[in-house]
């Protein structure tokens, strides 16, 4: 990890979020850790004052601000002067121009949070807002339940904050991902059963022992964090909005966190008004939200994850629903793919664009070609997919598929036998391409 930098904040910053707010209803709530609605049982999340923002933010404060998530403090759910900075943000984005050429696409680009900090994904993200908040509402204890990247952000941010950590993870997760968790030291609870059942258990011992859980009752607070995926696409387009995005969808908090995002930045005045299509792209063996937008349904219903894109593996997604509004009323599509089709997508990345993703982003790939091919994205469209995740964390799901050196001997002789052969292979991969 590198060494952490310290946000500073201008002379004259006052927190703009005001409250929590139920997403049904509108039932108003203190600034607590707290994440469901007595009355609604809906989702909380924070509101607020816009016109505080607009006095305090310009596209040239944002620019002159850190090199990370923090550049956006203003539209984020902390009170500190000193939040949690450990170079989370800021990530590439890539215009693709040998993926978009084989894909038929125009305008593509990539927003890479594979190569996020410090651990490598998104997470870092919403962890780094969580855990900020989680130390103002004086928890001493975080934890979480994880599909593995979670686990690997809470751990390695909860130690440079120097809070105690306890994660719960499924017991059948990539080892990568065990051992980037590990490495942090914090207690890891491998739980027998998928992540549904994990998060239950963790419901429970966060009621009990009155830990800071980062994606239960701290939710609220950790969700926003995405929103910082939106505002940094937008502002590496040149404070412009694109007109398409393909994001993975696991609980479907980042897929509506990236639409409110945007918004917040039209509100403020910081781009153009426009209407940006949303499409969501989920594994076949956990494709709840995907089966409801199929069947025109408005409710989500669960089933039990059955896929190597184990990291968007939810069976019971929380902001479901939301995700399904946001895609039809934005004109937006939701897709799945088989796990087949997840590893050429990954590949697919890997040998174009040089990004070597997990299996969401191979997902999100997969699913973008496959809506080319249906003819649901222009090719003239800009269009941004976000890849979430680094393959190193799950190279069981490519093992098999990606061949092996070739060994030789230190001789020139050995190496040119090899070469043919290697070309030899290739001619006929392409002849079967072509058959």
């Amino acid at each position: 990890m590198t060494q952490a930098t310290q946000t500073q904040t201008k002379p004259g910053f006052a927190p703009t979020f005001t409250h929590l707010v139920s997403k049904e209803g509108g039932v108003k709530y203190p600034l607590k850790a707290l994440h469901v609605c007595e009355e609604t049982f809906s989702p909380l999340e924070v509101a607020y004052d816009y016109e505080a923002i607009r006095n305090q933010v310009s596209r040239a404060t944002i620019e002159a601000g850190p090199n990370s998530i923090w550049r956006y403090k203003a539209f984020l759910p902390v009170e500190s002067q000193n939040p949690i900075d450990v170079g989370t943000g800021m990530t590439p984005l890539v215009k693709s121009h040998r993926l978009a050429r084989r894909l038929g696409l125009k305008n593509l680009y990539i927003k890479n949070d594979a190569v996020n900090m410090p651990t490598l994904s998104f997470k870092d993200r919403v962890v780094s807002v969580a855990l900020t908040r989680a130390k103002e509402l004086g928890f001493t204890t975080v934890s979480c339940a994880s599909t593995g990247n979670l686990a690997n952000s809470t751990a390695a941010i909860a130690a440079h904050a120097g809070l105690d950590c306890c994660v719960f993870i499924p017991s059948d997760l990539e080892a990568g991902k065990v051992l980037g968790t590990l490495v942090y030291n914090p207690t890891v609870m491998a739980v027998k059963g998928n992540y549904d059942q994990v998060n239950r258990l963790c419901c429970e011992v966060g009621n009990t022992y009155g830990w800071g859980f980062v994606n239960i009752n701290l939710r609220p607070y950790y969700s926003e964090g995405s929103k910082t995926l939106g505002f940094e696409v937008a502002e590496q387009l040149g404070w412009k909005l694109p007109d398409h995005v393909v994001a993975p969808l696991a609980s479907g908090s980042l897929y509506t966190k990236i639409y409110k995002g945007f918004q917040e930045f039209i509100k403020t005045g910081l781009v153009e008004d426009k209407a940006v299509r949303f499409s969501g792209a989920q594994a076949e063996g956990c494709s709840p939200i995907a089966s409801a937008f199929k069947e025109g349904r408005d409710f989500v219903t669960p089933v039990k994850p059955n896929t190597i894109a184990k990291s968007i593996a939810i069976g019971n997604p929380a902001d479901g629903y939301y995700a399904l509004d946001i895609a039809r009323k934005t004109n937006g599509n939701i897709e799945s793919v088989t796990d087949p089709e997840i590893v050429e997508g990954i590949k697919l990345l890997a040998e174009t664009e040089g990004i070597f993703t997990e299996t969401a982003g191979g997902t999100t790939v997969a699913v973008l070609k496959k809506l080319v091919e249906a003819g649901k994205i222009d090719p003239e469209e800009t269009t941004v997919i976000y890849i979430t995740g680094n393959g190193l964390k799950t190279q069981e799901a490519v093992q098999e598929y990606i061949g092996e050196p070739l060994t030789i001997e230190p001789k020139l002789d050995s190496f040119e036998r090899a070469l043919e052969r290697s070309r030899t292979l290739e001619r006929l991969d392409w002849q079967q391409v072509l058959v």
